[in-house]
């Protein structure tokens, strides 16, 4: 095993001298002889963005902010939505249907109005990303796709600043720090993205309320390492918790030694085989087709028809839920047969499909039907289509009684 990296020097300069208040505020930290007031003085002057006010963002900018981060700058275009409550603790009730970014700033405000917060109500892209990251001393990652920890990942390498990355899914968690002045950045631990689909999202798959507390907690300790220069950060390391088995373990991320520089910035929801978020949306009852003629999406009013013509013996075909089995339980299409996409994809569920049938598909949105449908259409299935909107649109437009999540 090769040596650990070497310790890094504090990211920050120390600030102004602290205040009556600030010493009483922050005196078990001034206690610690490796932090004291000089390390308090430098989370004083220290500038963090938080990428999300989510699931890993509510606990990272609570804690930056107790901790006495002196500027936190916060990324998110969301609004609050009641299923984010049961991790999302920087968030009340009162807060639903509010940005994100409003009940972050009330939260900390509330909590320390020392701390400087500044709102940035965007989409993080290759536009934007570089000129953002510059005013900051290092960035912390709290996103929940690829596309955007790839983004995070390059931008922050050319500008030279250290990311503090972590994820949750379900029961584990992943904690590291990428500094490509320094050693080991996201892509030489991940150098491909993941085929489409292939990983579910939280709001596909499901997180542990709780796990997102003990990742963002980790998160903040390497920030406030970063800034003072105490102690040795995970870079280079990539720190695993199995919060069902209550167990952590560690795995050494080796720089690739063929990985060229990261110099410029890409189209992520193309490396990432997503289409993007700015595409402009189909109308309502459009029936849009591919390049053969084939019908590639029906709305959910063309469905809620044929529903009604399939119920009358007029037509015949399979309506597919390309869901977990969570998901299906909480809420479905009625009429709908459940074969998630994982058992489409791998061959599993070749018995229960058929290329002589119209096959209809369906998932929470329509990203992960779409995938899936032209993985079939590749596998010769012709006859094959999927909901556009997904569920969810169902809910909003065809039986707003059914619960969503």
């Amino acid at each position: 095993m090769s040596a650990l990296p070497p310790l890094l020097p504090p990211l920050v300069e120390p600030g102004e001298q602290l205040t009556s208040q600030e010493i009483q505020r922050y005196s078990r930290h001034l206690l610690i002889p490796q932090i004291g007031a000089t390390g308090q003085r430098r989370l004083k002057n220290a500038r963090v963005l938080v990428i999300g006010a989510g699931g890993l963002g509510s606990p990272v900018l609570l804690y930056l902010a107790a901790a006495g981060v002196g500027t936190l700058g916060i990324v998110d275009d969301d609004t609050v939505d009641l299923s984010n409550l049961q991790r999302q603790i920087i968030h009340r009730v009162q807060d639903v249907a509010r940005p994100k970014l409003d009940s972050a700033r009330d939260a900390i405000a509330a909590l320390n109005p020392l701390v400087e917060v500044r709102l940035h109500p965007l989409r993080l892209t290759a536009v934007n990303a570089l000129e953002l990251f510059a005013d900051y001393d290092l960035i912390v990652d709290g996103s929940d796709n690829f596309a955007t920890r790839y983004l995070v990942n390059d931008a922050a390498a050319i500008v030279g600043k250290p990311n503090v990355w972590g994820s949750v899914l379900r029961f584990d968690g992943q904690v590291s720090v990428f500094w490509q002045q320094h050693g080991p950045t996201y892509r030489d631990l991940y150098p491909e993205a993941p085929p489409s689909g292939s990983v579910p999202s939280c709001g596909e798959g499901g997180v542990f309320g709780m796990l997102c507390g003990t990742v963002g907690a980790v998160m903040v300790a390497e920030v406030v390492k970063l800034v003072t220069g105490v102690g040795r950060t995970l870079l280079g390391r990539l720190a695993i918790i199995d919060s069902l088995d209550a167990s952590w373990r560690e795995l050494r991320i080796p720089l690739d030694p063929d990985r060229e520089p990261i110099t410029g910035l890409v189209d992520y929801d193309a490396f990432c085989g997503v289409e993007s978020a700015d595409a402009d949306p189909l109308p309502v009852g459009d029936r849009t087709t591919d390049t053969e003629g084939v019908l590639a999406s029906v709305s959910v009013h063309d469905l809620a028809a044929s529903l009604g013509a399939r119920d009358r013996g007029e037509t015949v075909f399979d309506l597919i839920d390309v869901r977990e089995p969570g998901e299906h339980e909480i809420v479905r299409i009625p009429g709908s047969t459940l074969i998630p996409q994982g058992d489409i994809l791998s061959g599993d569920a070749a018995a229960a499909l058929s290329v002589e049938r119209n096959i209809i598909l369906y998932c929470k949105s329509g990203a992960r039907s779409s995938s899936v449908a032209g993985e079939l259409r590749r596998r010769g299935f012709t006859r094959v289509t999927q909901v556009r909107g997904g569920v969810l649109a169902w809910i909003a437009e065809i039986d707003p009684s059914l619960p969503t999540y």
